[in-house]
């Protein structure tokens, strides 16, 4: 393994939070490499002090030949949660079954971007699964109103940077550093983490909101987990956001105990999973 500070290894499919992730790893010494669509050099493949950011499609192909172990959420992290930190009903349950439920539901994959996260006024409107995928699961909730919705990079249970991402549903984006949600936003996080941080990975991105249900009033809640080697910056620092990343998707050799549970073992992903990147 290189004694120096490791290289960042990038899908093909550029964006904009790759390019400020890239700012930032060759601020730190880093190198940077594009990969090419055909995979892995092979001057890469024996150096075994790689990182990476990208979709989980192109990752199962290259974290091996990479030596690259890649932390993620259990699909069932966030319907397992306590209702104190969903504020809703959230359940996983067979694409078939949804497809056949009445009334409107969110629907979303429970952590992949197989198909994008929406509200659907009943399940006929879901997609049919994709070939060879069988009856996968998906997470459906009821249908709530998010006021604000922030993302916070945490790594082992501290919030490194974070941002706020949407307004009732639209892109907006501002620093959580400095914002007038901060001290909730943070309160919200710290009990999150004090009673739930040993189910999530060391490294990883959590999108929270303030949140209003039908009948009750506003107030915090999870939107979701997801992997920090596939998650858009939006307005956070991007030098801190990297600490969380390169930790999310770094040398095998480096993985913590507390973390194993959390490796990423699926051999292959859906073609159209990277058609949404990023969450």
């Amino acid at each position: 393994m290189s004694s120096g500070p490791g290289f960042l290894a990038l899908a093909p499919h550029r964006s904009g939070t790759a390019s400020l992730l890239s700012e930032a790893a060759r601020r730190r010494g880093m190198e940077v490499a594009v990969l090419p669509v055909e995979g892995v050099p092979e001057r890469y493949r024996a150096r075994r002090d790689g990182h990476y950011y990208g979709g989980p499609r192109f990752a199962a192909r290259v974290a091996g030949p990479l030596g690259t172990a890649l932390l993620e959420p259990h699909d069932g992290w966030l319907d397992a949660l306590p209702a104190a930190f969903t504020g809703r009903s959230i359940r996983r349950v067979p694409l078939s079954e949804a497809r056949r439920g009445t009334g409107p539901v969110f629907v979303k994959p429970p952590t992949d971007k197989s198909f994008p996260a929406a509200v659907h006024p009943d399940g006929s409107t879901l997609p049919p699964p994709p070939p060879g995928s069988g009856d996968p699961l998906v997470q459906i909730s009821e249908v709530v109103e998010w006021e604000e919705e922030f993302r916070v990079f945490l790594l082992d249970g501290e919030i490194r940077t974070g941002s706020r991402y949407a307004r009732y549903g639209r892109l907006d984006t501002a620093p959580l550093a400095g914002s007038p949600r901060e001290a909730a936003v943070r309160a919200f996080v710290h009990r999150l983490t004090e009673e739930c941080g040993h189910t999530l990975p060391g490294a990883v991105v959590v999108d929270v909101g303030r949140m209003r249900a039908p009948g009750r009033a506003a107030d915090w809640a999870v939107v979701e987990a997801n992997m920090a080697w596939f998650s858009t910056v939006y307005a956070a620092d991007p030098d801190r956001a990297l600490d969380v990343v390169l930790r999310s998707a770094g040398p095998r050799g480096l993985v913590r105990e507390r973390d194993r549970p959390f490796l990423r073992t699926r051999p292959t992903e859906p073609a159209a999973r990277e058609a949404y990147h990023s969450a």
